[in-house]
């Protein structure tokens, strides 16, 4: 994850190509119900971090070259959809079409996580730095600021761009766990 981002512009066409290839991630019958808003305008950047992080907070903010980022991409699903898509023939045995309650584990935050994940590792591929981060409690603020249809949900953001060199954070000082305690074959 890259936190520290030169203020040099990505083209329109990079961006497209990641959130092409974003969008091919699997979707739980197929339903696509993912859109993107792509942030790739100074002044839109400007009034995404307006929105979430009020200027005088900024001067305590541990990663300030994260509001360098010339681009920003936030994930939307829209759950309708999935309702809408298994009240299909096809689908419709399964009752995941009656509400959102019937489903045991909500699949449009789990598709949307694949299909962010898989612009992560693009933007990686493509030798560019990335930065999956929650909207959290700014969610309907950015919704109503960007003109976002009330029937989506923010899977999160991630910001684009050129890595510039920064402190590691401490997450990463964390061990990572061990092949062999996540691993459980033929039983836990």
């Amino acid at each position: 994850m890259t936190r520290a981002f030169s203020d040099d512009p990505l083209g329109a066409e990079i961006v497209e190509e990641l959130i092409d290839l974003a969008r091919r991630a699997p979707s739980a019958g197929n339903t696509s119900a993912l859109e993107w808003l792509v942030l790739d305008s100074a002044p839109d950047v400007s009034a995404y971090w307006d929105t979430t992080l009020v200027k005088d907070r900024r001067a305590d903010f541990a990663w300030p070259h994260l509001l360098s980022a010339p681009v920003i991409v936030i994930a939307w699903v829209d759950p309708a959809a999935y309702l809408a898509r298994y009240r299909e023939a096809d689908k419709a045995h399964t009752s995941l079409g009656e509400s959102l309650d019937a489903w045991p584990v909500p699949y449009w935050f789990v598709d949307g996580g694949a299909a962010v994940q898989t612009l992560l590792l693009a933007a990686q591929d493509a030798g560019l730095g990335a930065l999956f981060f929650g909207l959290f409690e700014h969610e309907a603020a950015v919704r109503e600021r960007f003109g976002v249809p009330s029937s989506f949900r923010a899977v999160g953001a991630v910001a684009l761009g050129r890595r510039r060199p920064d402190r590691l954070s401490q997450s990463r000082r964390r061990r990572r766990r061990r092949l062999d305690e996540v691993i459980h074959r033929g039983g836990w």
